[in-house]
C-alpha cells in the first residue's frame, strides 16, 4: 500500500487520512465536494493531496476508500471509473452493506478489486474536526465479501489495510451483517431518540434533571439526523424486524410493573440479572 484516495473527509474518512499520515511511506488523497472541506483538509493538513476532483484523487492510487454517505457511493464511484488503476482496491465505509454491495461490485468487477468494510467506529459527533487518528484502534472491521463474486485477492488487502489501522477484522455477508447492525447500532440509535421523545412527551422539565445515566444512554441520539435517516431507511426491513422485538419485549414488562407482587419482581430480577451477564460479557474483544 503505497497511494490511498479517500472519498469524503468526515469522521471516519478524516481519521483513515490521519491514521495513514503518520507513515511517510504512505501518499494520503483525499478528495472532498465541498471548498470549505477542502481548506479544512488543507489547513489541518491532514493529507499529501487536497482536491475537489474524483478522478485526481484515485488517479495512481492503489487503494480507494468510499467516505460518503451510502446514498451517494455509486455516483462517486462513477466519477472515479476512468482513472480508477486495475490493481486498485475499493471499499467503504458504510453502515449497510447489502444495498451498497449490490451497487459497487458490479461497477468495480471486471476492473478492479472489490469489498465492502464497515469499520464499527464512530462518535455522535461528525466532520473532520472530530477525526482523530486512534479512532479505529481495537475497533471491529466487518468485511463482506460474496462467495463466487469476490476476489481472494480483495479480501486479504482490506484485511491488511484495516489491520494497519488497528482494527480487528472479521467477516460477514452483507445480508447477515444488516441483520446484526440493525440489532447493535441501528436500533440502539433509534431507542436513544425514543427516550428523548418519551421524556419530551410525558415530562419536558425532568430534562434540567438528567444526570450521567441518561446523558450516556441518550448520547449517540446526537447523530447527524440526514445521515440516520439515510442509514435507516436504506435497512429498512431489518430495523424494522428488531424494532417489534424490542416492542415485545417491553410490553410483557409494563404488565409486570403495572400488576406487581413477588412473582412480577422475580420475572424482572431476572430480566435485569440476565442483561447485566450478558453486558458484563462485553470486551474489546468480543465477537459476533
Amino acid at each position: 500500500m503505497k497511494s490511498v484516495a479517500i472519498l469524503g473527509p468526515g469522521l471516519l474518512g478524516g481519521s483513515i487520512a490521519l491514521a495513514l499520515r503518520e507513515d511517510p511511506e504512505i501518499h494520503v488523497r483525499l478528495w472532498a465536494r465541498r471548498a470549505e472541506a477542502r481548506e479544512e483538509a488543507r489547513a489541518l493538513a491532514v493529507a499529501d493531496l487536497v482536491t475537489g476532483g474524483v478522478e485526481e484523487a484515485v488517479d495512481g492510487a492503489d487503494t480507494v476508500v468510499l467516505c460518503v454517505p451510502v446514498g451517494a457511493m455509486e455516483g462517486v464511484l462513477r466519477q472515479a471509473l476512468p482513472r480508477l488503476s486495475p490493481s486498485a482496491l475499493v471499499t467503504d465505509v458504510g453502515s449497510v452493506k447489502k444495498s451498497v454491495c449490490d451497487a459497487l461490485a458490479p461497477l468495480v468487477a471486471d476492473r478492479a478489486l472489490f469489498v465492502g468494510s464497515h469499520p464499527m467506529a464512530g462518535s455522535e459527533k461528525a466532520g473532520l474536526s472530530a477525526a482523530r487518528a486512534d479512532l479505529f484502534v481495537n475497533a471491529v472491521c466487518i468485511l463482506t465479501p460474496e462467495p463466487g463474486h469476490t476476489k481472494p485477492a480483495a479480501i486479504e488487502r482490506a484485511e491488511a489495510f484495516w489491520t494497519r489501522l488497528g482494527c480487528r477484522v472479521r467477516s460477514l455477508s452483507p445480508q447477515t451483517h444488516d441483520e446484526v447492525c440493525a440489532l447493535i447500532s441501528h436500533l440502539p440509535h433509534l431507542t436513544a431518540a425514543a427516550l428523548v421523545h418519551n421524556v419530551a412527551a410525558a415530562r419536558p422539565e425532568a430534562f434540567g434533571f438528567c444526570g450521567p445515566g441518561f446523558r450516556d444512554s441518550t448520547r449517540i441520539a446526537a447523530g447527524l439526523p440526514a445521515m440516520w435517516t439515510e442509514i435507516l431507511s436504506s435497512n429498512r426491513s431489518a430495523v424494522a424486524g428488531s424494532l417489534r422485538t424490542l416492542i415485545a419485549i417491553l410490553e410483557p414488562l409494563a404488565a409486570q410493573l403495572e400488576g406487581g407482587g413477588p412473582e412480577a419482581e422475580a420475572a424482572i430480577h431476572s430480566f435485569l440479572a440476565s442483561a447485566k451477564e450478558r453486558r458484563d460479557g462485553l470486551s474489546p474483544g468480543t465477537t459476533f
